[in-house]
Order: C-alpha cells, then sequence, then structure tokens
C-alpha cells in the first residue's frame, strides 16, 4: 500500500483529494478504515494513485482545507514538440522573452498571478472574470502581432481555455474540477483561439465588447456532466469603436425557427447617389420577412456592417448567428430596374435559389413581394399562405413619394440632431405628393419628438401626437405607426394607451428590434428595470452591431436600475457624440459614483452646442412612472455639481 500521509482525524471513512503532477487531474477518493499519521490504507475510487499524488483533505471534521472561487486561464502552445525538435534553444528562448515582453505586463495590468508554469504551457489566476478575458484577448492580440514577422514554422501560438469555479489551494498551488474545466477547453480550443465555460461565459458577456458564440454542450475528460463552451468568434478579439458597429458581448447561437439576414444589395446603377435606392430596397425586403413570426430576421444595422466587404459567407452566418444569407443587386437606368436576388445557406455555402427580375420602376413593390414569398417558401417550416397575406404591408401609390421617404429615412436612421432638419424635409415632401404614405407620417413624427427633447417645446410632442395618430388611421397594420404613437403616448405619460400600441408593434413585427428597445425603455420607466433589459438583450441578438442609440437607452435602463458602473460603460460610447440626453444620463451616473468633475466637463461641452436645452427642464419631463425614480435622476445630478 502507499503511504499517503494524513493526518489522523478519528473518522472512520475520510474523503480525500488526489491530484496527479502527471495529469494535473483532481481525483476524490474514499479512505475506509482508520487513518493514522502516516497510515496505510485501502482506498476505493482513486484510479490507481500512487505514491507520489498529493492529497487534500476534503471532507470530514477537522480538516484545515482553503478553498475559494477563482477565474482560471490555461494555454499551452500548439505544436510545441515540433517547435522543440527544429530548433529546442531558439524555442525556450523566445518562450522565455515572450513571457517577459507580454505575459508579465499583462498579469500586471490586469491583476493576475502564475500558478504553475509547465514547458509550453502556464495556469493562470485571476480574482475577476472580466480581467481574465480582458488578459486573454489581449495575450493571443500581442501573440498574433509579435508573429507577424515570423515565419509560420516559428511563429508560437496558443490555446487558451477559461473557466470560472472553485478551488483547492495549497502551498500556491489550484487543484480541483475549476482547474481541470480549464485546462480540457485549452486541449480542444482552436489554434490562436480562447474557450470559455458557461460559468465564466455568464459573467462577462453583458460588460465585455467581444463577440461570443454558444458551440453548445460538450462531454470533457473525467468531468461527470456535460460543460456548455463559447468561443470568443473569429476576428472578435479585438474591442472596437462603437462608429463601426461595436460587438455587443451577446452570444450568437442559432435560434430555433429558421434565421435570415438581408445583406445591403450592391448598387450597380454607376452612380454612388443611387446608393439609397438600393439601401432602400434591402431595407424593404427585411422588413417584410421581419413580419413572419415563424422567422428570425436580423436587424438592417446588423446586416449594413458587411457593405462593401469581400463576403464569406459562412463567416457572415457564424457572426450574425443565422442559418440562411439573402444578397442581391440593384441596377436602376431610368424607369427601369434589374434586381438580382439569391437565397445561400449560410452553413454549406450552397445557393439554394436565385433570381434576376428586369421590370419597370413601377413593378418594383411586385418584384420585392416576389423575393419575400419565395424565400419564405424555401425556408424550413414553410410558412402558411395565411400569414403570407398578413404580413404584406400597403404600397405607395407614387413613386417619386416613395424616392422621398428612402432619402429621408437615411438621415433618420443616423439618429441624430443635426440631420432632423434634413429628413424632416424628405418626409414632408413624400406626403405632400402621397397623403397616404403611412409611415412617412410615424418617422416624420419622431423628428418633432427629437425637436420636443432638445426644447420640451409642447407644440413639436403634440404635432408629434397628431402625425402618429394619422399613420395608424392610414396603416393599423403597420408596426412602426404603432412603434411611434405608443412612444410618443409614453412621453405624454399615457402609459396604458402607450403598452397597447407598443405591445400592438410587437406583435405585428416581432423581429424588429427598435420594438424591443422601446419596450424596455419603457418597462423601465414603468419601475421594471431588470424586464427592460431583457428587452435590450432581444434587441441585442436581433441586432449584433446596433446603432449607437441601443447603447443609449441601456445606459439609461441600467441608470433606472441603480446599476451605475455599468451605465456609465454603456454611455461613454456614445457620449462623443454630446446628445443632451445622454450626456444628462452620464453625468448623473457620474454623480452617483463621485466623479463630479468628469460630469461638469460634459455638461460644459453639450451646453455650448444646446444652448437652449435645460437639464432639468428635461428630466423633469423623463416619462418616470414613480417619483422616486425621478428623485434618483435629480439626485445623481446634484451629485454631480448640477443643480437647478
Amino acid at each position: 500500500m502507499a503511504q499517503f500521509g494524513l493526518r489522523y482525524t478519528g473518522l472512520k471513512h475520510l474523503f480525500v483529494s488526489a491530484v496527479s503532477p502527471q495529469t494535473q487531474e483532481c481525483i476524490v477518493a474514499q479512505v475506509a478504515g482508520d487513518v493514522g499519521p502516516c497510515g496505510a490504507s485501502s482506498v476505493r475510487g482513486a484510479g490507481g494513485l500512487t505514491s507520489t499524488d498529493r492529497f487534500i483533505i476534503l471532507h470530514g471534521h477537522g480538516s484545515a482545507m482553503e478553498r475559494r472561487l477563482a477565474a482560471i486561464l490555461a494555454a499551452d502552445v500548439v505544436g510545441y514538440s515540433r517547435l522543440v525538435e527544429k530548433d529546442e534553444a531558439g524555442t525556450l528562448a523566445a518562450l522565455a522573452s515572450r513571457r517577459k515582453a507580454i505575459l508579465e505586463p499583462l498579469l500586471a495590468k490586469y491583476r493576475g498571478r502564475v500558478v504553475r508554469l509547465m514547458g509550453d504551457g502556464t495556469l493562470l489566476e485571476f480574482a475577476s472574470a472580466v480581467d481574465a478575458v480582458h488578459c486573454a484577448v489581449d495575450i493571443q492580440r500581442t501573440m498574433k502581432e509579435a508573429n507577424a514577422q515570423l515565419s509560420d514554422d516559428r511563429a508560437i501560438v496558443l490555446r487558451i481555455g477559461m473557466n470560472l469555479g472553485d478551488v483547492v489551494v495549497e502551498d500556491g498551488d489550484l487543484y480541483g474540477d475549476g482547474v481541470n474545466i480549464a485546462a480540457r477547453l485549452e486541449a480542444m480550443a482552436d489554434p490562436g483561439g480562447i474557450y470559455l465555460s458557461a460559468a465564466m461565459h455568464q459573467q462577462v458577456e453583458r460588460l465585455l465588447p467581444f463577440a461570443f458564440r454558444d458551440l453548445g454542450d460538450r462531454a470533457l475528460k473525467n468531468i461527470a456532466r456535460p460543460v456548455r463552451v463559447y468561443c470568443i468568434a473569429e476576428d472578435q478579439g479585438e474591442e472596437r469603436a462603437p462608429s463601426t458597429g461595436t460587438s455587443t458581448g451577446r452570444t450568437f447561437s442559432l435560434p430555433s425557427k429558421p434565421s435570415v439576414a438581408v445583406l445591403p444589395f450592391a448598387n450597380l446603377s454607376g452612380d454612388p447617389e443611387q446608393q439609397y435606392f438600393s439601401d432602400g430596397i434591402t431595407e424593404d425586403i427585411t422588413t417584410d420577412l421581419s413580419r413572419f413570426r415563424q422567422l428570425f430576421v436580423i436587424a438592417r444595422h446588423s446586416s449594413f456592417q458587411y457593405r462593401d466587404a469581400a463576403l464569406d459567407v459562412k463567416r457572415v452566418g457564424r457572426e450574425l448567428g443565422v442559418e440562411y444569407v439573402v444578397e442581391g443587386s440593384v441596377r436602376r437606368i431610368g424607369e427601369r430596374v434589374r434586381i438580382t436576388a439569391q437565397l445561400i445557406d449560410a452553413i454549406t455555402g450552397n445557393h439554394l435559389w436565385a433570381e434576376r427580375y428586369d421590370r419597370d420602376l413601377k413593378e418594383i413593390f411586385s418584384v420585392q413581394d416576389d423575393v419575400v414569398h419565395t424565400i419564405v417558401a424555401i425556408l424550413p417550416g414553410r410558412i402558411e399562405e395565411a400569414g403570407s397575406r398578413s404580413a404584406r404591408r400597403k404600397r405607395p401609390e407614387n413613386l417619386a413619394a416613395y424616392d422621398y421617404f428612402l432619402r429621408g429615412s437615411e438621415y433618420h436612421l443616423m439618429f441624430d440632431t443635426a440631420h432632423n432638419a434634413v429628413a424632416r424635409e424628405m418626409f414632408e415632401k413624400s406626403i405632400a405628393l402621397d397623403p397616404d404614405l403611412a409611415p412617412a407620417y410615424a418617422w416624420l413624427a419622431t423628428q418633432h419628438m427629437r425637436d420636443w427633447m432638445l426644447d420640451q417645446s409642447v407644440e413639436a410632442r403634440e404635432q408629434a401626437f397628431k402625425l402618429a395618430e394619422r399613420s395608424i388611421a392610414l396603416d393599423p397594420n403597420d408596426s412602426v405607426c404603432h412603434m411611434m404613437f405608443g412612444y410618443v403616448c409614453f412621453y405624454k405619460k399615457q402609459f396604458e394607451e402607450a403598452e397597447f400600441h407598443l405591445n400592438r408593434a410587437i406583435s405585428l413585427n416581432p423581429n424588429d428590434p427598435n420594438n424591443a428597445v422601446t419596450m424596455g425603455w419603457f418597462c423601465a420607466c414603468l419601475g421594471r428595470p431588470d424586464e427592460g433589459l431583457n428587452w435590450l438583450d432581444k434587441a441585442y441578438r436581433l441586432n449584433p452591431y446596433p446603432p449607437p442609440w441601443y447603447h443609449s437607452i441601456r445606459g439609461t435602463v441600467l441608470y433606472a436600475a441603480r446599476r451605475y458602473t455599468e451605465a456609465v460603460a454603456a454611455l461613454k460610447r456614445v457620449a462623443a457624440s454630446l446628445e443632451p440626453w445622454d450626456v444628462t444620463y452620464l453625468a448623473a451616473s457620474y454623480g452617483q459614483l463621485g466623479s463630479a468633475s468628469e460630469a461638469q466637463a460634459l455638461v460644459a461641452k453639450m451646453r455650448s452646442l444646446y444652448p437652449k436645452f435645460c437639464v432639468f427642464r428635461y428630466v423633469a419631463a423623463e416619462p418616470f412612472r414613480k417619483a422616486d425614480d425621478i428623485a434618483n435622476l435629480r439626485d445623481g445630478l446634484s451629485k454631480a455639481g448640477l443643480h437647478e
């Protein structure tokens, strides 16, 4: 029998954990019988342990064991044996250099420590999951940069596995499943990749600007239950500037229903000024598809991140988490238009359908309907014709009005006050030519609401109300019209009517992320910020590369939830635009965190741009239903040094 060196405890059955120096695995064993100071006993379930294995008491009265929760990073070098065989001295020197130049500075930056070095690998510990993932991303990024000047056969490439779990501590070393899972994930990771357990992912996915992919449940060696595994998506290892479509950190696993993204149709007209027209065709097809609740449709803003890119459809599918991709082109010459469209399986890359349409411009809507209904018929599950009929919307009678509407939409979708006047002019011209074009009234109402938010003009808000009300009267089955009317009612503090129309908007178009964002803000103002954040999560999944105003709404909802640090992180992503409402909430968040100087500097810049904007008049008009939510916003501004 091996001598295990266990302390006498007086217990008949003692549980111990064995950690093999060869496998680094933690194995629980039960020791039967009395154990003396260096006693031998029979060991059941120890899996062939030897006297070199180290034991730690896990259970039993009198045990003096240390445990803690830790974020674990396991890394090793891909092809280490090959590198050593080719040039042992050079490889070891390169590894030592990388540890000194890359690993040590990053560990200092992210407050990590080396648990052990194992030749070609290392085990690191962090107190923070966020710090651990940031460090992993920076390690892979800087390793890639260091490899840029080397040939492939000399490059040092890492695999990284990460887990958040309970660990056993002995003499500074760590043992247990918390460590084992990280090691198993490292072994299965792609070269240059980062794999995370569900426990780690859950802690960081809302807080980090990286795109995560859900790889499903995986069986890991010597781990009793399958572990949900995620990876940081390809080419998402670095933070992106908000202006380029920042990744939100949502997980892009495939939905249970058929999922599709419509990529921006190429403008082949030879005139860059016609880009708005091809974009409008893309927008219309996306909107029509999104009305089918049996489908999952990615929002326009995210699909348009791939404009003018050399497309790898499989990569697009992975990054957006969809099974199918639609792409095409538009050529407009005089009163004729040629549209090509194709449907592609994003998993296999196979083309499922392609068609070319040469039509008069007046037949453009018929072409759009053909494209939508063909796609719907091909996708799994086959959408019922009844649903198809209900998805159809009123089409404009006047093509010139439609043209102005598309131009106005381009300016409207910039979502900033600088383009309000131009968008308003385009929508007004559209309505003048076609007084029955319902969406034009809805989007024109938006421009008036933006004016109201700047100067609290009652006239602007009432005009927005009349326009939105008119849009519903013209087309009671248009989701945008109900969303806009609900939004205006919301700011008039007509909460029941607002909720009715917002719910109606969502039922008419369950795939419109703007509806989900608006409902998220509405729930927060009713005093249900956690429910609001759930709606925002849905919006981010439908629109993985969202426009800046999503971050604005998220920041305000987080403020309502009293999560000020997270509110600052969200609002800082849009603060550079100095929209006054964003600055107001960011200043209040800074105030709650005791950072008055940052708040005052922001407000000073904002006031120079909008001298008529009154922060406290704006706060008084915010549609919070509960008095303590308004009081909390005033309190934050007061702590920031801003007083009425």
